[in-house]
């Protein structure tokens, strides 16, 4: 499978380009491009001659070169929610106030969250975090679409919007709480391009939690029990809101533990969109743990 990527070159962590993991996953291939902003100024014809001109590039090997989150400058991650029954039973489940989520799963308009600016993004490999002052804590497995400045969808890639629905649970208005903060939000180092995916509504999805290497969890799902389109949730993402270095929005989840198993310290998690890619990062509790890594 063809990436899009940002990565470090080997012995030269400071020159971060912007380029092509082949399928193999061998070789690396720079974008005549200084950033991933830049790139998603171009409309999406001419980032996929772009992406089609690097197979002539110069390669250079991926062992040893280091992949860094997809997005860069003034990108920020929205995300989706309640958009697949189980997040609506879910949501119910944990929430004093139930009702509110079987409104928005039937409503018109979805809802829709910032999630995060590019600077707090972390990838595979890297500790997501769950809050200190937060007992239950999960990841949400989604399919993320990468779009333009013009909003536009340029790639799919695998976000893991880690919640606290202690928090969510104890008051819905708490939610910029339980879903904003430092290590909440993962996404894949790899972005697939849009126009290698031929239905992003036939997308197998999966997800396990480890602990102490021993499986704990394991889901399964489908991009096609989401209730939401990927074009609808674009065009309420960009009404009257301007991305002008691109935007990734999540769609939402539909792999939820039970509410007796919940994130603990040390955990690992792996979360595989069939088609896209995988995302696997270790779990810390509170942010203060990423600055001792």
């Amino acid at each position: 499978m063809t990436h899009l990527v940002r990565f470090a070159e080997p012995g030269h962590p400071a020159a971060i380009r912007v380029g092509v993991l082949d399928d193999e996953g061998e070789h690396l291939r720079a974008l005549p491009v200084a950033s991933m902003s830049e790139l998603l100024s171009r409309p999406l014809t001419e980032i996929r001659a772009l992406v089609a001109a690097a197979a002539g590039a110069p390669a250079v090997p991926a062992p040893g070169a280091r992949l860094l989150p997809p997005l860069d400058g003034r990108m920020e991650v929205w995300a989706a929610g309640v958009t697949y029954r189980r997040s609506e039973e879910a949501r119910r489940e944990e929430s004093a106030d139930e009702d509110i989520y079987a409104r928005v799963y039937h409503a018109q308009r979805p809802e829709l969250f910032f999630k995060s600016a590019a600077w707090r993004v972390v990838t595979e490999g890297e500790p997501i975090v769950i809050r200190a002052d937060s007992p239950n804590n999960v990841p949400e497995p989604e399919l993320g679409l990468l779009l333009t400045s013009r909003g536009e969808i340029a790639g799919y890639l695998v976000v893991d919007d880690v919640s606290s629905r202690s928090i969510e649970g104890e008051n819905p208005l708490y939610l910029p709480q339980a879903k904003i903060y430092q290590g909440s939000c993962a996404v894949s180092a790899g972005v697939r391009p849009a126009w290698e995916i031929d239905d992003p509504l036939k997308l197998d999805l999966s997800m396990r939690i480890l602990r102490d290497g021993r499986e704990v969890f394991s889901g399964r799902a489908n991009t096609g029990e989401m209730n939401r389109k990927p074009a609808e949730l674009v065009e309420y993402l960009l009404r009257d809101n301007a991305y002008p270095d691109g935007v990734v929005l999540s769609t939402g989840t539909s792999i939820v533990p039970g509410l007796d198993l919940g994130l603990a310290e040390a955990d690992v998690v792996e979360i595989e969109i069939g088609e896209v890619g995988a995302l696997r990062t270790p779990v810390v509790r509170g942010a203060g743990k990423l600055d001792q890594g």
